[in-house]
């Protein structure tokens, strides 16, 4: 009996199908990063002398999800651009996950508002209700033809979000809704970019075009971490004056959660040195996909961590 090699195609699919294995590792790690924003409060508020409300695991969590859901669609018309972008691209693109992901953001966007003080009704409530409609018009736009459309409602998701971070009662609230603006922008183009160039090249069997695909998210990520480590400074800087920021890092729940982040971010970034070195000099190019992949899931803690950190009380200024 002949042995039949099996074809490029065949491959091809091997490659792309994802199994079970791997469908098992992504629940779990899902439940895992759910964790964080559901416990984060009171583990990170131990020992300071304040204590956790009793829905801020929940609200975290919700927060989370929205994060998540922003990251996904922003990414997924980021990638889609990177990849209209690369000289001769093979025709495969992936399932958008976008209409998903609209339900999950209307959804926890809508939740967080009934769950904030004097529900709907509150400044607060008001604009997680702005960021529901939001969700909801972009997941319309991404089942037309033309889901960049997508974008727009997305920028109103952001900006909502900015103001919400940012109340008026707070000294210069302006300033800081631009840095959240810039920050929560490039954090979803980082993380869910990577996060659909990744699904991107699974349905790519050219190794020059998916190469291609690497290097320019790699570049357009640089400047992103460089926009992402500035505003983060400057808003940290904002909240924890420079004389006592050390001090509140260690003392205080937002001041141990952001530590928390800093450290996991710091990880991320050289997660992705790593994947660019690969990139430019490993005789196969697409080795840089294996930190990659270790890098996003790094990112998804990095999602959740700032969940957990819109839902703690800020430090006193002293």
């Amino acid at each position: 009996m002949a042995l039949i090699r099996p074809t490029d195609t065949t491959e091809s699919i091997r490659r792309t199908a994802p199994g079970p294995g791997r469908a098992v590792a992504l629940l779990v790690l899902v439940g895992l990063a759910a964790l964080i924003p559901l416990l984060g409060p009171s583990v990170a508020a131990h020992g300071t002398g304040a204590a956790a409300t009793a829905d801020s695991g929940v609200v975290a969590l919700l927060r989370t999800l929205l994060f998540a859901a922003l990251c996904v669609q922003v990414g997924e018309v980021f990638a889609a651009g990177l990849a209209r972008g690369v000289p001769d691209a093979p025709p495969g693109r992936p399932v958008g996950w976008a209409p998903y992901a609209a339900v999950v953001g209307f959804a926890a966007a809508a939740t967080v508002g009934e769950l904030a003080p004097h529900g709907h009704g509150s400044r607060s409530g008001v604009l997680s209700l702005l960021e529901a409609i939001a969700f909801a018009v972009a997941g319309l736009c991404a089942l037309t033809r033309r889901p960049n459309r997508q974008v727009w409602p997305l920028a109103a998701v952001v900006l909502a979000e900015a103001l919400r971070a940012h109340p008026p009662t707070e000294s210069m609230p302006m300033i800081g809704s631009g840095l959240t603006v810039v920050h929560l922008t490039c954090s979803a183009l980082w993380a869910g970019g990577l996060l659909n160039v990744l699904r991107t090249l699974r349905r790519w069997d050219d190794t020059e075009a998916g190469a291609a695909l690497l290097g320019l998210y790699a570049r357009v990520a640089a400047v992103l971490f460089a926009g992402i480590t500035a505003t983060g400074l400057c808003s940290s800087l904002r909240r924890m004056p420079s004389q006592t920021v050390l001090d509140q890092l260690t003392t205080t729940a937002y001041g141990r959660v952001l530590l928390a982040k800093v450290l996991v971010v710091g990880a991320v970034a050289l997660l992705a040195l790593w994947a660019r070195t690969r990139l430019r000099r490993a005789p196969d190019p697409l080795a840089a996909c294996s930190p990659a992949r270790v890098e996003i899931v790094a990112l998804g803690v990095v999602v959740a961590v700032s969940g957990l950190l819109t839902t703690l009380p800020l430090p006193i200024k002293g």
